[in-house]
């Protein structure tokens, strides 16, 4: 690869990591060609978006972002490493434990969400369980609706009684 290819890739990946604050590094080093493009389906079936890039590409891409805390990163990137983009923050660690069920990889190698940096595959379940912004909203309205919802059933109760009197 050229030296302006390379500055044409790296460019690439400053404006996808500038453009997203969801980040997930994952290895899929190990596991074979149909495995991998079966990974790739669910995860554009959930609207996530992977790549694979070199190492050290990555690196320089991530000193150049706008977001100084992506530096945090580079410790992950060993060995191959997917790149993956998501607007939700949980979707891709769901999608990596489902995926696991049927073998030991991919490996979470570091992820950025919700503008926190997580290192290492001891974090995907964390991942995992982090709300999304519609599951919070939903949980929220579920919280107002209900002291209302209880005082229109004792009202409607005790009109009930009153009707049955």
């Amino acid at each position: 690869m050229k030296k302006e290819e390379k500055t044409l890739v790296i460019n690439e990946l400053v404006e996808k990591l500038n453009a997203n604050n969801k980040i997930y590094l994952a290895d899929c080093s190990s596991l074979s060609v149909e495995k991998v493009n079966q990974f790739r389906r669910a995860c554009f079936a959930k609207n996530v978006s992977v790549s694979v890039v070199k190492n050290t590409l990555l690196e320089k891409a991530l000193e150049q972002a706008a977001d100084s805390r992506l530096v945090e990163l580079i410790p992950a990137l060993k060995g191959a490493t997917a790149l993956i983009f998501t607007e939700v923050g949980n979707a891709p660690a769901k999608l990596i434990k489902e995926f696991r069920g049927k073998g030991d990889r991919p490996i979470l190698k570091g992820a950025y969400v919700e503008e926190t940096i997580y290192i290492g595959d001891n974090n995907l379940e964390a991942l995992a369980n982090i709300k999304s912004k519609n599951e919070l909203i939903g949980e929220v309205i579920g919280l107002l609706q209900s002291p209302a919802q209880r005082v229109i059933s004792a009202l409607q109760n005790n009109a009930e009684k009153k009707e049955a009197a």
